[in-house]
């Protein structure tokens, strides 16, 4: 028989990503709650939360700063709750773009080539590439992400790259295929192919309007190809010391898979891409989000130790 658990889910928050958020939580809290779940939502809209007595577990279903970062997850841990996801250090790492491109390159995971720049009067990056990605360093759901193409366009993408803090992460652009892989209980989950309409830059718009990006699960990869983004997936997560589940996003130059970043709170709508990637395995969006909190539950409950992870 299927235990009853009382359910807190965080949503929302005080990040760019709020919205997206929002619609993680809302979808979360339905699922939960059609399989006979006492579930209540909390918004921590100004960083601070209360969660009631008598709460079981908390979904995290926030994305970005004070959900992705480490923030909530330490004041979780003080207060002795369990909760979905990675810990606060690994979150932290993941978050953090430069730092998780410095653990893999210490492990020798691929990459693509970068750069930092910290002022808004630098010139662009000579050699690296004649087209560029610059992006925040801290930010997800491709807040802030600039393709510059030529010069022209540069100073205005760093400089408002630059507004969420103070260095800019610019790396060499790669016209390549775009994979993402799931993964859950450490096993990587079937490989998802992300295909912006008219070739276009897989941008916070494409990723938000509807029917304006193709995915494919699976991805229409040969099996060495498969494996070998799988691989990378799983060691990426496992670099930064992940737990739980999470999402690794891959580019494909000309046949070799180059790591972008850990997500350790992915997006939780029942049309997101790691729900996406469970459903090719066989499991529903409500049965996802019960074995995420049954996942919660055991780690807690046994006293597991995070893995170890990389100081930088």
């Amino acid at each position: 028989m299927r235990a009853i658990r009382n359910i807190a889910v965080l949503m929302g928050g005080p990040s760019e990503e709020r919205e997206v958020s929002l619609a993680s939580g809302r979808a979360v809290v339905k699922a939960l709650e059609s399989v006979g779940h006492s579930v209540i939502s909390v918004d921590p809209k100004e960083g601070a939360f209360n969660i009631p007595k008598g709460i079981d577990v908390v979904f995290l279903a926030l994305h970005g700063t004070f959900g992705e970062d480490g923030e909530v997850q330490t004041a979780l841990e003080s207060m002795g709750l369990p909760y979905t996801g990675s810990g606060p250090e690994s979150s932290r790492l993941a978050f953090d773009k430069l730092a998780s491109k410095r653990i893999f390159i210490e492990r020798g995971l691929p990459t693509p080539e970068f750069v930092t720049v910290n002022s808004a009067d630098s010139q662009m990056p000579v050699g690296l590439c004649d087209s560029l990605v610059v992006k925040p360093i801290c930010q997800g759901s491709s807040v802030g992400l600039h393709f510059v193409k030529d010069k022209g366009q540069w100073k205005e993408a760093l400089e408002n790259v630059l507004k969420y803090g103070k260095e800019a992460l610019v790396e060499k652009y790669i016209q390549g295929r775009e994979l993402t892989v799931g993964i859950m209980g450490g096993k990587p989950c079937p490989v998802v192919e992300i295909c912006p309409n008219n070739d276009a830059a897989y941008d916070y718009e494409h990723k938000y309007t509807a029917g304006a990006t193709v995915y494919t699960c699976p991805a229409e990869l040969d099996k060495v190809t498969t494996e070998r983004c799988q691989e990378l997936g799983l060691k990426a997560f496992h670099a930064l010391g992940c737990v739980g589940y999470g999402r690794v996003d891959i580019l494909l130059d000309q046949g070799n898979p180059l790591l972008l970043e850990v997500n350790t709170l992915p997006g939780m709508t029942a049309t997101s891409l790691l729900p996406m990637a469970a459903s090719a395995l066989g499991m529903g969006f409500e049965q996802l989000c019960e074995w995420m909190i049954e996942d919660a539950l055991s780690r807690h409950s046994k006293k597991v130790p995070l893995p170890p992870v990389t100081k930088i």
